[in-house]
């Protein structure tokens, strides 16, 4: 199906490495212009060269998400380089353990700012050049603002802002016709989580009993599924809908797991 992104111009936070990386690679072969902006500069230098012919198509800005200055130059000089901004899709963040118990309120704000304060600091940098293209957001979202999983607050209060925030930003931006969408994740293999796996004692047990709890199929989401819903949602085929957060997780959720 072509999706009708050839050409525009889409943000990427985190869109070096995992779910992002997946996101992008995505936008590539629709023929967008993908905009990567992370904070780790060895992940964008190991994905741009990967690319090899390809490279030219790819913007990069090695950014700290919580630096609002930093964020405005990245945003300032993609607009200089390619006159607009299409989409955004606020993606980067991190299950940091921060927890209740055996947390602190200053690493409980910290993990706020990390997983969800560059959502609204981006959108808003974002905003006036959405309005003009009246474009989409798509925020990725964790599971465990349904789920809860303990000893991860933060992640988790994050979370559930990630979800509120796509529901108020659609109500606020309808009036500039921009459409904002959630893509709700559960267990996705990425290298990280792959990396996670092989340090327990018995990875192959550990993936059964995760996998056994996934209804659907009894497997993990792959970064090309949620890509695919991503890009369907920033693309004009998503038609007039919008505020909806879409559960892309093998039923994880809203399914038995007997």
């Amino acid at each position: 199906m072509d999706l009708e992104l050839k050409g525009k111009v889409v943000i990427v936070t985190g869109g070096a490495s995992g779910i992002g990386k997946g996101i992008t690679d995505a936008l590539l072969e629709e023929g967008a212009i993908p905009c990567i902006l992370d904070r780790d500069a060895e992940a964008i230098n190991s994905y741009i060269e990967g690319l090899g012919l390809q490279k030219e198509k790819v913007i990069t800005a090695n950014v700290e998400l919580t630096d609002e200055t930093s964020c405005h130059k990245a945003i300032k000089d993609i607009v200089k380089d390619t006159g607009r901004i299409d989409a955004l899709v606020n993606n980067a963040g991190t299950n940091d353990g921060v927890g209740l118990e055996h947390g602190s309120i200053s690493q409980f704000y910290k993990s706020l700012d990390n997983n969800v304060g560059h959502y609204y600091l981006m959108a808003k940098i974002c905003l006036p050049f959405l309005k003009l293209s009246k474009g989409s957001i798509v925020n990725i979202v964790s599971k465990i603002h349904s789920t809860g999983q303990g000893g991860t607050s933060g992640y988790a209060a994050a979370n559930g802002a990630r979800v509120s925030l796509t529901e108020d930003w659609a109500q606020e931006l309808k009036k500039y016709q921009i459409s904002v969408y959630g893509v709700s994740v559960a267990e996705c293999w990425t290298p990280q989580y792959k990396d996670w796996i092989s340090k327990n004692d018995s990875p192959h047990k550990v993936l059964q009993k995760i996998n056994s709890k996934i209804p659907l199929e009894n497997r993990m989401t792959t970064t090309v599924e949620l890509a695919d819903m991503t890009l369907f949602l920033l693309s004009n085929k998503s038609g007039i809908s919008s505020g909806h957060v879409i559960f892309v997780d093998g039923g994880y959720v809203h399914l038995d797991k007997v």
